[in-house]
């Protein structure tokens, strides 16, 4: 059964959200180990009164839940899945914070009832008012993967006809100030669309609200199709990893059909090293693109690479910003992404065109 994407949504740092597109011109920042989303303007998705009560995940992602319908012209969903690394941080911080302030006295309790991981996703369906399949998955970086694998079953079992999929992280202060203590993020002043420029230990960090409409059924609205992802864990070495990649591309498709591989290069010597010395033995003579230069490191970023992803097939293009060398030469028909986080958890996700 083929799973088509009806209607996606980015907030990300690039204008993704209100062109619902790439951006022609990407935003490069000037960045001191760090990037954040775009604001996007609540009031025509979230009443004032109630946005005033949302943490800035919350807001954003109801805001890109929402948007994401629209764009798909569907009601509401079968389901509501999301995946995130690390949810609400922002709430988490500030209970533990007053917690700590005020010796455990006279404590707010919005901030703890809001620092539960599966609040976005409660939020979206109190919103929209769907009583329908609602859940969470928390694995770090294969949190995303988990909650497409569980829309792509839902589907495959007629359980739901659509299903609102997405993947969510936010990015803080205290956040980034603990993960640069452990060497995660570059030290010095980067250029974001440069980030390859600079070789040496860490990346740059941060965050992103996406959103996917999936179905079985194609419509009009159907630009691509999406298969059924596939995780590995702390690969011995890289025979490992190769064994795993030609397994899963012989699964999704024919052999000499991938059109582009989209990877997770993030900026990091070790961490890239591995995707250079599996694009000699795997990908010789196909071109490849990479995105983390667009939306920093964080835990649901695939989620951001597959509307990349998406949107490169449903307008036949690949940016030159994202290009390693040269784009496809004829029809972009299948897309490989290929992500791994710290050589810890790898993902594998197929898009084709509908």
């Amino acid at each position: 059964m083929k799973i088509f994407i009806n209607g996606q949504s980015a907030i990300s740092p690039q204008e993704t959200f209100t062109g619902n597109s790439l951006p022609d011109n990407p935003v490069n920042y000037s960045a001191n180990g760090f990037i954040k989303c775009i604001e996007p303007s609540v009031r025509e998705y979230i009443d004032p009164m109630t946005a005033r009560r949302m943490s800035r995940i919350i807001r954003f992602g109801v805001c890109s839940a929402i948007q994401c319908l629209r764009n798909a012209d569907a009601g509401n969903p079968g389901a509501i899945i999301t995946g995130t690394g690390l949810g609400c941080l922002d709430d988490t911080e500030k209970f533990l914070r007053t917690m700590h302030n005020n010796e455990e006295k006279l404590l707010n309790p919005t901030p703890f009832i809001q620092s539960t991981h599966n609040t976005l996703s409660s939020a979206i369906a109190i919103i929209i008012g769907c009583n329908s399949y609602n859940s969470t998955y928390v694995h770090r970086g294969g949190s995303f993967e988990n909650a497409l694998t569980d829309a792509i079953l839902l589907l495959r079992e007629n359980s739901a006809e659509n299903v609102l999929v997405g993947g969510v992280d936010e990015l803080t202060d205290t956040s980034f100030n603990i993960t640069s203590r452990l060497g995660f993020w570059k030290r010095e002043p980067v250029e974001s669309l440069r980030l390859l420029d600079y070789k040496g230990r860490g990346s740059l960090a941060g965050e992103g609200m996406t959103f996917f409409l999936l179905s079985n059924v194609k419509n009009e609205r159907s630009f691509a199709v999406t298969e059924m992802p596939e995780l590995f864990h702390k690969p011995a070495d890289a025979a490992a990893s190769e064994e795993k990649i030609r397994s899963f591309i012989s699964r999704t498709c024919q052999e000499g059909s991938i059109d582009l591989v989209l990877m997770g290069l993030n900026g990091d010597i070790s961490n890239d090293e591995i995707y250079h010395n599996l694009s000699g033995r795997l990908f010789s003579g196909i071109p490849r693109a990479y995105y983390k230069h667009l939306c920093g490191e964080y835990d649901t970023s695939s989620a951001f690479a597959m509307f990349i992803a998406a949107e490169i097939i449903r307008n036949q293009t690949v940016p030159r910003v994202m290009q390693l060398d040269g784009g496809p030469a004829g029809k972009i028909r299948n897309v490989l992404i290929y992500n791994h986080q710290r050589n810890n958890i790898h993902s594998l996700m197929l898009l084709s065109g509908c």
